[in-house]
């Protein structure tokens, strides 16, 4: 349908506003915004029917709904004082009083044109490779459904939009926009271009004799390209009692595979076009490798995305990260001014973001840095508050839940981050945390078991090594423990008991005593 107004043309077939022919930009959120008004001109719309159909019934703030309401007069030459177009009924909501021509005539095809990159002439920059990340979230299909579960697959979708919307590291289509795309025969790189985003998340439900199967698929928007599904059952009661927690761990699965996606596309750009938010990703690659000459590269790509974008978050976050890493590990000689840029770019990045997780945490982690681990742990709740699920920050706490000799506690909680992200670029860590936790119960074999785990897990660095060679040795297991203690005393590792107990400063003089006990017996 298309919508005339005063020179504008609204064609929602082709998520376009037009003014005298030519397109005219806007965000996603607004455009919904304009077509509720404009389909509506016979009646008022109440701000929670604004709500309900733009947010999904997601609680937000007047500030934001006026935002976007300044955004849509802005958008079609109007303004709140003259509200030639848009009027407000103060106190109750909105209605469009334009005069509307014919709305008559299906849009013209769809030709789908390429940017030209100024920087690159004859080449084409597709705005879905550049820029934060977006993902739309469509209507599951119901499948073979008792009528009363009719709203249940909708009521899951929703779930999801309203989880993802609490990550502040990616834009999410509002609901009101993305279940206009509905049923199994949607072309979903269509809806992906109309809609603006990168990924496009899909699912259905099918109730079958009072079980549930719930099964979603997360695809690049570009080329269609499947880069995670998974297949949930369960019995309908849980289904129902669950809804959340499915939707928790729909969310934990696309905080890992939409990065790790993202650094691979950006490693695939020419660096003389990363914009800010692909030199991020291309540092977090470096990052998680957790060796010298990778994390000098990471810092790099941080300090890129910082000078073209100055108010970047997440850059500022990594970039503490770090420097975090040359500090706790070694990297570099100055150690001293590490911790204190690690501190820098921590506070920067908190107090441009105060409620982005990772900000949070890497706050949380310089205060480890320092020894404060009292301070630490204040960060990582707070991190677990805004996003309880971030596995990140969970095993952060457990870590020092380990430290500070809570073995039982320690265990419980990394054992929660290990099963939310089993892929996490950090497991080798949470894994000798596992470890940890039973050194400080003197359950050393059970200690072992897991110590050799994450020693041999991809990205284990010789601070882990060190944790194999002393549970192996608590445990009585001399030949593994030899075997790991030669890999510390090569020349080079980096290694030293200075060293490895500045990075664990075990609390408990009992445990401190047997673990420097033990190393000695090794002679490290």
């Amino acid at each position: 349908m298309i919508y005339r107004f005063d020179g504008f043309e609204l064609d929602t077939e082709r998520f376009e506003l037009r003014k005298d022919g030519e397109v005219q930009p806007v965000e996603p959120q607004v455009f919904s915004l304009l077509e509720l008004l404009v389909s509506n001109p016979e009646r008022m719309m109440s701000k929670d029917e604004i709500n309900l159909r733009i947010w999904g019934g997601r609680v937000v703030s007047e500030a934001v709904v006026s935002s976007r309401i300044r955004s849509a007069r802005q958008a079609i030459g109007d303004d709140g004082k003259s509200q030639r177009l848009i009027r407000t009924i103060h106190n109750r909501g909105f209605r469009f009083v334009g005069e509307l021509e014919n709305t008559e005539g299906p849009a013209e095809p769809i030709v789908q044109l390429a940017d030209t990159d100024p920087a690159n002439p004859g080449s084409t920059a597709s705005p879905l490779m550049t820029g934060r990340p977006s993902i739309a979230v469509l209507p599951f299909d119901m499948l073979g459904a008792d009528p009363r579960y009719d709203t249940l697959a909708d009521a899951l979708a929703h779930d999801v939009i309203i989880e993802l919307s609490r990550l502040h590291w990616i834009s999410v289509i509002a609901r009101g926009s993305s279940f206009r795309f509905r049923g199994p025969d949607v072309n979903l790189q269509s809806a992906a271009q109309r809609l603006g985003v990168r990924y496009v998340l899909t699912g259905s439900v099918m109730i079958d004799d009072r079980r549930s199967i719930v099964t979603v698929e997360l695809s690049q928007a570009v080329d269609g390209r499947v880069l995670w599904a998974d297949r949930l059952e369960g019995s309908l009661d849980d289904l129902l009692s669950l809804r959340l927690t499915i939707a928790s761990r729909i969310v934990t699965a696309l905080e890992v595979r939409i990065p790790a996606n993202e650094a691979t596309m950006s490693a695939t750009l020419p660096t003389a076009n990363l914009d800010a938010w692909s030199a991020y990703h291309r540092g977090l690659w470096h990052m998680y490798r957790f060796n010298a000459h990778d994390n000098e590269i990471a810092a790099g790509m941080f300090e890129r995305a910082i000078s073209v974008d100055g108010n970047f978050a997440r850059a500022h976050a990594g970039l503490s990260f770090t420097h975090f890493q040359n500090a706790f590990l070694g990297f570099t000689r100055d150690q001293d001014n590490d911790r204190r840029l690690a501190r820098v770019h921590a506070d920067r990045s908190l107090e441009l973001d105060p409620l982005d997780p990772f900000a949070n945490l890497t706050v949380g982690r310089v205060d480890m840095l320092t020894g404060d681990l009292d301070r630490a742990a204040t960060w990582f709740d707070r991190c677990i508050e805004l996003s309880p699920n971030y596995a990140f920050a969970i095993y952060n706490r457990s870590w020092i839940d380990a430290i500070v000799g809570r073995g039982a506690q320690s265990e419980e909680t990394v054992t929660r981050a290990m099963a939310l992200s089993p892929l996490d670029p950090m497991h080798y860590a949470m894994l000798s945390t596992r470890a940890l936790s039973h050194v400080v119960r003197e359950d050393y074999q059970t200690a072992g078991i897991w110590a050799e785990r994450g020693a041999n897990a991809p990205n284990a660095h010789i601070l882990i090594v060190a944790i194999a060679a002393l549970a192996q040795e608590l445990a009585g297991n001399r030949e593994a423990a030899e075997r790991w203690a030669s890999r510390l005393r090569e020349p080079g590792s980096g290694y030293s008991q200075a060293k490895f107990f500045r990075a664990f400063p075990f609390r408990d003089e009992a445990t401190l005593a047997s673990a420097k006990a033990a190393l000695k017996r090794l002679g490290l």
